[in-house]
């Protein structure tokens, strides 16, 4: 079973692919024509629906058939995801609406003027969540792995022509971290996922799903290191043109031992995930073995 290695699921010619259908058919006739990508995937993508059946089947403990069946929806709708971002981030006319839960803590955390970090995962859609936070009339520093969908990100900056949020790549030299802290001096949000690593990094355990799994102790880190509030946000897709963003009530882990923190805030991020991982199961864009 495969390891993440720094990037995600999908390639140039396939985001091409998807902002040509969205051009020439629109985006419902684009979700209809995507079924079919959705299968090639559903039949050729073998590692990647390995580790998702597993998910499916061993840890939710949902039967052979409905396992199955939930791979094709999640292919489907990370086809949806990448073709609701181009609308979304081009402004491209459209009939999205939205749920904003828990804007309030966010604003709470800005009202503060210390920072903030917002974790996240691959559940949901994380771009569309950057662009709703536009809203908050702060800067959104999103962080990344260097080297992380590079073209792909070029690409979309192309489409899009903006870059609405601002991007700190993750390097070996640990550049980003002066850019983390200018970041908070500058009383901007720092957006990260912590729901995967790659080979050799250091990690943390706790129970996932009713088994030990694995994070990054990376982002826990950096809220002990620089103690910011933190909340927890997801933006998911609850029919075909509604998505639901979630943020928790803050988190400020200030004023305890730093191992402390780490541990509590891991435990704090991983039942919010696993909530939203038994409400959504095919939206979490995993595709490796998260119990390896």
């Amino acid at each position: 079973m495969s390891a993440w290695q720094g990037k995600s699921r999908g390639n140039k010619f396939g985001y091409q692919l998807f902002v040509w259908i969205l051009k020439t058919f629109g985006v419902l006739p684009s979700y209809f024509i995507l079924r079919i990508v959705a299968f090639y995937f559903f039949l050729f993508s073998t590692k990647a629906n390995k580790n998702t059946f597993y998910l499916y089947r061993h840890r939710l403990g949902y039967g052979w058939l409905k396992s199955i069946t939930k791979i094709y929806t999640n292919a489907f709708l990370l086809g949806q995801s990448i073709i609701d971002k181009v609308v979304l981030m081009s402004d491209i006319k459209n009939n999205f609406t939205f749920n904003f839960d828990g804007e309030a803590n966010l604003r709470e955390i800005v009202a503060l003027q210390k920072g903030g970090i917002l974790l996240s995962a691959h559940i949901g859609t994380w771009d569309i969540a950057g662009h709703l936070l536009k809203r908050l009339n702060t800067v959104i520093n999103i962080v990344i792995f260097d080297g992380e969908q590079a073209q792909i990100k070029n690409y979309m900056d192309k489409i899009t022509g903006k870059k609405s949020i601002k991007i700190i790549v993750i390097k070996n030299d640990l550049s980003h971290i002066y850019a983390i802290s200018d970041a908070f001096k500058n009383n901007e949000l720092l957006c990260m996922h912590a729901d995967r690593f790659l080979e050799g990094n250091k990690t943390i355990s706790t129970k996932f799903l009713g088994k030990e799994a694995k994070f990054p102790i990376g982002p826990f880190v950096l809220a002990s290191t620089f103690k910011v509030p933190v909340s927890y946000v997801f933006a998911v897709k609850e029919n075909k043109l509604h998505y639901h963003l979630f943020a928790s009530k803050i988190k400020n882990y200030d004023g305890q031992i730093k191992d402390i923190v780490i541990k509590n805030m891991l435990t704090d991020y991983a039942a919010e995930m696993e909530i939203k991982v038994k409400k959504y199961p095919a939206q979490w864009f995993n595709y490796f073995n998260f119990w390896a």
